[in-house]
């Protein structure tokens, strides 16, 4: 190929990469949460959002697309036009849908650009008010007790806090009964209820319920206590190296320019480092990240394939 023709063609790129970014972004931009409202994604959302608006200069509109464990919100992501004016946030659920559900009609790797890991949170293993054990000893003696009493919720199948809660299942030789629902908010209330027993969930959802004495945090996730609740023990404390977390990132639809996925993962890591903003998350029991878009690719691989492994020795399927 004539040399003088790649450089010509490779100098029009750059200039076309260079105006869209000079006009970017041009109009408001929907910030895709496939869950419910009130649940942990929709919270990192309506924290970072504000911020995203003041940096980029467009309103940010929170769009909550829910179901299937996050996969439906993501497909529509996928197919936006890839101009930066769609973004997505994801949860863990974003590493194993794949390997779950059929015909999701994206692929989690190739489909996106991943933009930032923005945070992760211990999960909490909470009970509900009515359940007797108040720990994780209590309930196991209760589960082997009882086979079959004690309930778990979860966010559907392949979940982190289903995953989790079969993890803890196997390390104790307990058997409970997992009741799946469509997104966090909607479990925490039937939690709440006394319609389950326990939950592995979000230290960010929990926290605020523990504190108003709506249900009880019977053990941590995270291999230390976390300040919010500095008298729950960690799950490890009882079964060492159990360890249980939750994550959110960002990504838009592949094709995006580069030079966009740069200027949002810009805006992201300074909305991060906001004071107001880290102050808000850190109260809520999220550790903020901001990891840039090769690392969280890196990241979501690697939790793929720990999950991977797990779903295959438990033969998990949608249910």
């Amino acid at each position: 190929m004539n040399r003088s023709f790649v450089a010509a063609t490779t100098l029009v790129a750059s200039l076309l990469a260079a105006a869209a970014l000079a006009q970017y972004p041009s109009k408001p931009i929907r910030l895709i949460v496939p869950w419910p409202a009130g649940g942990t994604v929709d919270g990192v959302a309506r924290v970072i959002g504000p911020k995203l608006t003041e940096g980029l200069g467009r309103p940010i509109i929170v769009e909550n697309k829910a179901g299937a464990g996050g996969s439906i919100g993501q497909a529509e992501a996928a197919k936006a036009p890839p101009d930066g004016h769609t973004v997505l946030l994801v949860f863990d659920t974003h590493a194993v849908n794949h390997l779950l559900y059929q015909n999701l009609g994206y692929d989690p790797f190739r489909s996106f650009e991943h933009v930032s890991l923005l945070v992760t949170s211990p999960q909490v293993l909470a009970g509900a008010t009515n359940f007797a054990p108040g720990s994780v000893p209590e309930l196991v003696a209760f589960a082997k007790a009882n086979p079959g009493k004690a309930t778990y919720a979860t966010v559907g199948a392949g979940s982190s806090n289903h995953l989790n809660a079969l993890l803890l299942s196997n390390r104790t030789g307990i058997d409970m009964v997992h009741v799946p629902y469509k997104g966090g908010a909607p479990m925490m209330i039937d939690l709440v209820g006394g319609q389950v027993s326990v939950m592995f969930v979000s230290a960010p959802q929990a926290i605020p319920q523990v504190k108003a004495g709506r249900i009880k945090a019977l053990a941590i996730g995270s291999p230390r206590r976390i300040p919010q609740l500095p008298d729950t023990p960690t799950v490890a404390e009882t079964l060492p190296g159990f360890a249980a977390q939750s994550w959110v990132g960002m990504l838009v639809p592949a094709g995006t320019p580069k030079e966009i996925v740069a200027r949002l993962y810009a805006e992201a890591t300074k909305a991060l480092a906001d004071p107001e903003v880290r102050g808000k998350l850190g109260a809520q029991g999220f550790d903020v990240v901001g990891s840039s878009p090769e690392q969280f690719l890196a990241f979501a691989r690697a939790e793929s394939d720990k999950w991977a492994k797990v779903i295959r020795d438990y033969n998990i399927r949608v249910e």
